[in-house]
């Protein structure tokens, strides 16, 4: 039960209506310095002083937030979260493991009904369209009857968890993306419940749920896990946060975007090292961005490295609750309770940060980031030297200067073109191939745009960005420019409410004509549901190994994650997708080389197209209207016939179909002891991977598409899947026997232990080179133990808890890496596999480690304490050894109490059942 130990209750008068709320000026009238401490700490500090009981929520706790410090102690505070976001990827495994949980209860004779959120729980299926159709205005709806096609099964699994669960709603496909619904009509910035007020805040299932930092939310992205912990009211433990204070100044210079300033921000806190720490937003540069503007910049958290990016709330925050159409009520109880509860953005110099970064927003010049990582900042200025020198460095390709004329010019009498003679030029050539399609002859060539996507809710929540990108493509239609024919084009924006303003401005048509159609309103090229590409791009692409790019507006570019196809991906301003579209190539200086030539034979520049801050400024302001939110989020959970129509059981448990390849039960929790074991100790492993840095959760968890011939296509040929039936990993999250067997199947990770890129090891008892699935099968048979060795930054990117699921299941039972991204590191805790860290300074390679090893990690056993250092032994097969000391990254007793049990859901639900006893 609560407990207001500290006397400070108090209570607010809203018109006709009287709250409780815990009072933090309160708090500072009995001696503690409120107004010293971050915004973002004293989010954190009433959440323990409101949840305090004692017991979980002790006075430590509250004691640690109170006296927190610039460089604050190490110690662990509890987070409670007013509720949880979900999208359909991350979302179906874990309701399957929920109802799962519900499974064991009723195998138990218990009462499985008593399993349920305990807080609100929204997710949106975003993840799953796919952009099959594009350039055509019937594009949308095939794209939403393919959708349907492939995942009926779990949308009406999805739709039975709608009814069976208490306080879990469903948003159904094609309404909008989670992180753009979450902003412009799921959050209430200040939420009321049961006679309190507090603030909003939230955990999500995808990295990216920082974007409604913006609103002033504490909001952040965790696995699968995590958030099923906390529906089932287990609190968040976290290091006490450094908090850094981003300092801006200036305002935006004329020609940029917010999209140019996030991607500075990004090169700029990912050097200045903020991984696992708080971001807080300050300065008179603050004044001038909008919420949206703001939320472009949390939306990218996880691409800076931090845990969230949080700008308190001001005017801004209320005159953006006002033009979205929040309830009126809503509205004042934000001002009165931020106000009244020092929440409020006041006395910034009264603040003391861990650190504070600077910006002047003056010098944002326009900028673009890849080929493969967001923090990899490009000045568009640069970006022809820099994607030349790509091509030259990276993959041996000479650049030339390919003019933009007929294919005709580049034949020979005969007119044939030799593309080798073409290019040839001393040792190394560009690669070109001539194609045939839709009509047109023309070459492609490396350094091509293939695919160019206004996608993610990183951009498309922002209307100074879509209307630019719609003035743009208006000016460029009219000086007689459009898109090449090899360019492959979608506008996937994150809410209705983006259409709705397009087409009251007009802007929607010039789209069109560009052939930037909508194809769907969920991730699409951000999360990989690019689409193939047309059979004769695809087929040159891949017989003369051209090294071809993406132009996006989103928010990830990591290796292979856009499409397989594509070797440079590269992250830019929606304006900026387009311009490269109509240039069809990467290799472009836009400040000397024009767009194209006008009707009359004239270059046209960038500039010249361009539209001015005024104009995008008159049109944002005539067409983002209030009934345009009203109209878009009134309709948000009904879904269209196609949802509708799906039939569901009313079981309260549900019935697994065994015939299912989309949802099976989690084989996690059958037939779960009352007891946990002792803590096993971890001897004479082998190395199942050897990685290096950066290794990502793209890397690890299956996602995309899969061939026939990987362990998963296998399995679903076995099962009499056809191959045109495979749909992606995403899709089939769900399954476990297809997530493990695409773990670490990804088709440019590059382990040591391997000759050759994508899911390969060697399988050490007999030397043979076989797949990761098939090795971790050989290894089980044997009963030999396995581990990771990694770099720096293990697990980076997406919140995929099947990272952490297929890593279990493959029989890992610890990673050794030289550091881990936040929420993978808890994600392994989770599913019961032990992560360890070098000591700085030290990696495989300083040690002299080559894989071929046998591990024994001493030391490990039941009464390990959190953080211990422990001594790894590992012997070479002439009968020397080495040894060197790891960190255990258990962090506190309750994630070794999580560990003890297999994992944090297998410790719930022996608390389940006991309860039940």
């Amino acid at each position: 039960m609560r407990q207001d130990y500290l006397d400070i209750k108090r209570s607010l008068n809203l018109k006709d209506k009287c709250l409780n709320f815990y009072s933090l000026r309160a708090l500072e009238q009995k001696g503690t310095n409120i107004s010293a401490l971050p915004f973002c700490i004293r989010v954190l500090l009433e959440n323990v002083l409101r949840n305090f009981d004692g017991n979980v929520i002790t006075k430590n706790h509250v004691e640690t937030l109170m006296n927190w410090q610039p460089e604050p102690d190490d110690k662990e505070v509890p987070f409670m979260p007013a509720r949880v976001l979900m999208q359909d990827f991350t979302g179906v495994p874990a309701i399957v493991d929920i109802a799962s949980l519900r499974a064991e209860m009723e195998r138990q004779g218990k009462d499985s009904s008593r399993i349920n959120p305990l807080i609100p729980v929204d997710l949106v299926i975003d993840h799953s369209v796919q952009v099959d159709f594009f350039g055509n205005k019937e594009a949308y709806e095939k794209n939403v009857e393919k959708e349907y096609e492939r995942n009926s099964e779990r949308y009406r699994f999805l739709k039975w968890a709608q009814k069976a669960f208490d306080n879990f709603s469903v948003v159904p496909p094609g309404m909008g993306i989670c992180h753009q619904v979450n902003l412009e009509y799921l959050s209430k910035c200040v939420v009321e419940r049961d006679g309190l007020a507090f603030p909003d805040s939230l955990v999500g299932t995808d990295s990216h749920t920082p974007m409604v930092n913006g609103l002033g939310i504490v909001a952040y992205g965790v696995g699968g896990i995590e958030a099923e912990a906390a529906m089932l009211g287990q609190p968040q433990f976290f290091a006490v946060p450094e908090v850094i204070g981003l300092k801006l100044s200036g305002k935006l210079p004329v020609g940029t975007t917010a999209t140019d300033m996030v991607l500075t921000i990004t090169e700029l806190l990912r050097r200045t090292k903020v991984v696992g720490k708080f971001v807080e937003v300050f300065g008179d540069g603050l004044a001038s961005l909008s919420v949206p503007d703001r939320a472009t910049i949390g939306n990218m958290s996880p691409e800076f490295g931090c845990t969230i990016t949080f700008f308190p709330i001001d005017e801004k925050t209320i005159q953006y609750l006002e033009k979205s159409n929040r309830p009126r009520e809503v509205i004042e109880l934000t001002e009165l309770y931020a106000k009244e509860n020092l929440l409020w953005r006041e006395n910034e110099d009264a603040i003391k940060y861990s650190d504070i970064v600077e910006l002047d927003l003056n010098s944002i010049v326009p900028t673009i980031s890849g080929p493969s990582r967001p923090q990899d900042k490009i000045l568009l200025s640069d970006a022809k030297d820099v994607v030349t020198d790509i091509l030259e460095k990276k993959y041996s390709r000479k650049y030339i200067q390919f003019v933009d004329r007929p294919l005709s010019t580049w034949a020979d009498e005969g007119g044939n073109v030799e593309p080798a003679q073409v290019v040839e030029n001393n040792q190394a050539e560009m690669r070109t191939a001539e194609v045939n399609y839709n009509g047109e002859k023309f070459l492609l060539s490396d350094g091509h745009v293939v695919v160019a996507a206004i996608t993610s809710c990183t951009n498309t929540s922002n209307p100074d960005v879509m209307i630019g990108a719609g003035l743009l493509a208006k000016k460029a239609l009219a000086r007689g420019l459009n898109v090449k024919p090899w360019v492959k084009t979608s506008l996937a924006p994150g809410s209705k409410v983006v259409t709705d303003y397009l087409l009251e401005s007009g802007l929607l048509d010039s789209l069109e004509k560009m052939k930037f159609n909508v194809v769907g309103y969920g991730c699409t090229s951000c999360i990989g549901n690019s689409g193939p590409l047309p059979d004769p791009i695809s087929n040159a692409v891949v017989d003369n190994d051209l090294i071809v790019a993406a132009a996006l507006s989103g928010n990830r570019n990591f290796e292979a994650r856009i499409h397989p196809q594509i070797k440079m991906n590269f992250l830019m301003s929606p304006l900026l997708v387009i311009a490269y579209a109509i240039t069809g190539r990467m290799d472009i200086d836009m400040d000397e080389e024009p767009l194209g030539l006008d009707e009359s034979g004239e270059p046209v520049y960038l500039k010249d197209v361009w539209p001015s801050q005024e104009e995008i400024a008159e049109v944002v302001d005539h067409v983002v209207k209030k009934e345009f939110y009203q109209k878009s989020y009134s309709e948000i959970f009904d879904g269209n016939d196609l949802w509708k129509k799906l039939s569901v059981p009313l079981d309260k448990a549900y019935r697994w179909d065994p015939e299912s390849t989309y949802v099976k039960e989690a084989p996690f929790f059958v037939n779960i002891s009352a007891e946990p074991e002792i803590i096993q100790p971890i001897s004479d492993a082998r190395v199942l991977l050897m990685l290096g840095d950066s290794v990502t959760t793209d890397h690890i968890s299956p996602a995309g598409s899969f061939s026939k011939i990987s362990p998963a296509g296998k399995y679903l040929l076995s099962r009499g899947i056809p191959y045109e039936e495979f749909n992606s990993y995403g899709s089939r999250r769900g399954n476990d026997e297809v997530m493990v067997r695409g773990t670490f199947a990804n088709v440019r990770i590059k382990n040591r232990l391997a000759s050759k890129e994508g899911g390969f090891t060697t399988f050490f008892p007999t030397g043979e080179e076989m797949t990761i699935y098939d090795a971790s099968l050989g290894y089980t048979s044997n009963a030999t133990q396995l581990i990771v060795i990694a770099g720096k930054e293990y697990g980076s990117g997406s919140s995929r808890d099947w990272a952490a699921k297929g890593t279990y299941l493959l029989g890992i039972k610890a990673v050794i890496a030289e550091s881990f991204e936040r929420i993978h590191r808890s994600n392994l805790v989770g599913m019961g596999v032990v992560p360890l860290q070098f000591f700085d300074g030290e990696n495989a390679q300083s040690i002299g480690l080559d894989g071929t090893e046998i591990f024994t990690i001493k030391g490990f056993n039941d009464s390990i304490k959190p953080n211990q250092q422990l001594v790894v032994s590992a012997s070479h097969a002439d009968g020397s050894f080495k040894t060197f000391s790891v960190r255990c990254r258990l962090e506190s007793k309750m994630e070794i109490d999580y560990y003890r049990h297999g994992g944090i859901l297998q410790y719930m639900l022996r608390q389940f059942i006991k309860s039940e006893a």
